[in-house]
């Protein structure tokens, strides 16, 4: 909670964590940690499933087993259809689930895992591992350690992260819906605003980051819960209906020659949210500014799963980007990475009535 109110204060990221774990153990890679690295003993010639969960709080994480290939067949709980891959890259709030064949001769093999970073300011750039330890294997000798990705290796994140496949007519498959009801284009990224009272900011201008869509950023309401609120219809003084499905200023949105132009930076703090009808069919382009900064933004949707049609670099055409649509078997999940300096495209049905919070992992929650 401490980290979390600092980081609030003035608009920085969390505090550089110390080390990264697997299954809450660090690995031995680390000085102190010779005794706390996570072991899977396997038999040669079976094939397992690996349930990879991104757990931390700020990093988004490339995944490698030395020697082995996995086969992902499922993304945020939903199928995909099989890929075949030796890297996994996962964000925030994602789960990837992957076969691990033990096909390879009767030896140790680390899992290790380190950050995948597209921003380049400081971060923890150290590497958690794991042992893959074959039945029957003998132990006198180190386990195999597999060749990381760069930790900037943005070709390869896209690769993976744009290459899966929905598994159509797996169970609970749904065909995507083809009619819109309600358009939406929600720039994401970084503004700035006035300190809090007797706080001392460390962005330029005097000022602190703010998380922002649409150059809104969000506060939480104090005097009563937003589900509260709605439930008892006494949103007055709690939040307003009026978050815009559009930014107020149109401009070359991943033009880093804009950083910190303050007539397009400056945000409001506010509590909006978009009302919509029950089955709605919603499509939201999100785009990422450079304004302060580009990087990766993992995207999370509370309540619902929804259909990735498209990702890209730079900025959304919408005249080209709607001929990348693919409206037959896209992957479906409820956490994206939206492309370092780039944009995806969302689809889904508000069929789960409710209050619910649209978050960029990286910056906070809208």
């Amino acid at each position: 909670m401490e980290i979390e109110s600092q980081a609030l204060a003035d608009g920085h990221g969390p505090n550089i964590s110390n080390a990264y774990t697997i299954n809450g153990l660090l690995g031995d890679l680390y000085n102190c940690s010779s005794d706390d690295t996570y072991k899977l003993k396997v038999v040669p010639g079976e094939t397992y499933l690996l349930r990879i969960i991104n757990a931390a709080l700020n990093n988004q994480i490339f995944f490698k087993i030395a020697s082995h290939t996995m086969t992902v067949v499922a993304v945020d709980a939903s199928y995909t259809d099989p890929m075949l891959t030796d890297t996994v890259v996962i964000t925030p709030g994602q789960s990837v689930d992957v076969l691990l064949t033990a096909d390879q001769p009767l030896a140790s093999y680390y899992m290790a895992a380190h950050a995948y970073d597209s921003l380049g300011a400081e971060f923890d750039e150290t590497t958690t591992t794991g042992i893959i330890m074959y039945e029957n294997a003998t132990t006198s000798s180190a386990p195999l350690m597999p060749t990381l990705p760069a930790y900037n290796d943005t070709s390869l994140a896209f690769h993976f992260y744009s290459n899966l496949t929905s598994l159509v007519n797996a169970p609970h498959w749904v065909p995507v819906p083809l009619e819109v009801d309600k358009h939406m284009y929600v720039t994401i990224g970084l503004g700035l605003t006035p300190c809090e009272a007797n706080n001392t900011c460390g962005a330029p201008f005097g000022l602190a980051f703010a998380a922002c869509m649409n150059n809104e950023s969000f506060e939480l309401p104090t005097k009563l819960s937003m589900l509260e609120a709605s439930f008892y219809n006494m949103t007055t003084g709690i939040y307003t209906t009026d978050f815009p499905s559009s930014p107020p200023v149109v401009f070359d949105y991943t033009n880093t020659s804009l950083y910190l132009d303050k007539s397009l930076i400056m945000t409001s703090r506010s509590t909006k949210v978009t009302k919509l009808k029950f089955n709605t069919t919603v499509q939201i382009v999100f785009q990422n500014t450079a304004l302060v900064s580009k990087e990766n933004h993992p995207v999370h949707l509370h309540g619902y799963n929804f259909y990735v049609l498209a990702q890209g670099f730079g900025n959304y055409d919408p005249l080209i980007g709607p001929t990348m649509f693919n409206l037959v078997n896209p992957q479906k999940r409820n956490t994206l990475g939206v492309p370092v300096g780039g944009w995806a495209v969302i689809r889904f049905t508000a069929n789960n009535p409710g209050t619910f919070s649209l978050f960029d992992l990286y910056t906070g929650p809208f």
